[in-house]
């Protein structure tokens, strides 16, 4: 393919074309160079073709999918930057395209373009040749920005979160996609920071792990359902943790539901979040 050596050059690896046309006028409306492949196989030839400052790659794609490309470019060494643009956003798919060394993994139903640019810019810089003149947005483009608009004037407005949880890039994502719906969040990664936020802003659901560092989640969830000023506040456990036992046990002490970190989108507990609050 014909490119300008004085662009940054960025590889597309996706099959969604409607996605791949609004992505790639977005990148070039912001003075980079844009290729593309739509399977996995074309997108490992041209990595080994092309000169390339990083590569936005999709997870399920025909032939190699997104995590058999990554495993080829770690065993090739290749130091390419990598951010991940999936229609998954389960926790363990995060960690394991995280372990194989992606710079960051953006959730297809969470992003618009204008999101991807300002990764790509956090990753690699702009796109260096200033563009003089707007590109027109392609109608698939528009497509996306309206079916976003339409998620947002469903949102939860107003509603207040805590987010106990001490992975960070687990607790970011969750934050992320629960301001993006409207809702005010509040964070902590441990039982110190839980309670200091719940003092200062009582939320009106809380989102708990299990395993924390110090106090765990058990204990957690058992000194609010004894303090009187706590006690009414739907608490949904979020662990990784499956046992029947360990759910047994967090149901006992009073949560509202149990979802398994592997099992769920953040998209699919944000859901529950808000199908919670319309029951209390």
């Amino acid at each position: 393919m014909k490119t300008d050596e004085n662009k940054k050059r960025i590889l597309i690896v996706e099959d969604e074309k409607p996605l791949l046309m609004a992505i790639k006028s977005k990148l070039k409306s912001k003075g980079y160079d844009v290729l593309w492949a739509e399977d996995g196989e074309k997108g490992l030839e041209m990595v080994k073709e092309e000169k390339l400052d990083l590569i936005l790659l999709d997870i399920l794609l025909p032939k190699k999918n997104g995590f058999e490309v990554l495993e080829e470019l770690n065993e090739d060494g290749s130091k390419i930057p990598i951010i991940i643009i999936s229609n998954s956003g389960q926790p363990v798919e995060i960690e394991r395209a995280l372990k194989l060394g992606v710079k960051d993994y953006l959730i297809k139903a969470d992003f618009s373009p204008d999101e991807v640019v300002g990764k790509v810019e956090k990753t690699i810089g702009k796109g260096f040749l200033p563009v003089s003149e707007k590109q027109d947005v392609p109608k698939e483009e528009e497509y996306t920005k309206k079916e976003s608009d339409s998620k947002k004037s469903v949102a939860s407005k107003g509603a207040s979160v805590l987010v106990v949880e001490d992975d960070g890039f687990l607790r970011g994502v969750i934050a992320q996609k629960l301001n993006r719906e409207g809702f005010i969040v509040q964070s902590a990664i441990d039982a110190g920071e839980a309670f200091k936020s719940i003092t200062k802003n009582k939320p009106q659901i809380i989102l708990l792990d299990l395993i924390l560092p110090g106090i765990d989640g058990y204990e957690i969830l058992d000194r609010l359902k004894k303090e009187d000023s706590t006690k009414d506040i739907p608490v949904v456990v979020l662990s990784n943790l499956g046992q029947r036992e360990d759910v047994d046990r967090a149901m006992s002490a009073g949560a509202v539901d149990y979802l398994i970190k592997a099992n769920f989108t953040p998209g699919e507990i944000i859901q529950k979040v808000r199908d919670i609050l319309k029951e209390s």
